[in-house]
């Protein structure tokens, strides 16, 4: 019997391809990312998550952000079973303020997103 597959196994191959969704706005890249029921929220007990791959991609590309508008740096905090805990920082250029994210995404065995949370704070 083989055990089934962290989040640590599933984290960095997942966040190349958020990134890569954050900057292409493709719909199907957004997709892929996520179980087909999925919920994502955008803080904490959000009383409207996005839910289902379409509800996110909805959601997603009604919040987006263009490719040239931002950078993004993170940094795995640690991860229990299913679940990783990553800090990041995104700066956006044009003198748009920068934020601290605080994200916990919750994985299936394939390694797509069944839940995901963000925390975000303006950086001083």
């Amino acid at each position: 019997m083989t055990d089934q597959p962290s989040a640590r196994d599933h984290v960095h191959a997942w966040m190349e391809k958020y990134q890569a969704a954050w900057a292409s706005n493709e719909p199907q890249d957004i997709r892929d990312l996520f179980t087909e029921d999925a919920r994502y929220e955008t803080r904490p007990g959000d009383p409207e998550p996005w839910l289902g791959r379409d509800g996110i991609v909805d959601g997603w590309l009604a919040a987006r952000d263009e490719p040239a508008d931002w950078t993004f740096t993170w940094k795995l905090l640690g991860a229990d079973a299913d679940t990783a805990f990553i800090q990041g920082v995104t700066t956006y250029s044009a003198g748009r303020p920068s934020y601290d994210n605080l994200w916990v995404v919750r994985f299936d065995g394939a390694g797509r997103a069944a839940a995901f949370t963000e925390w975000f704070m303006e950086r001083a």
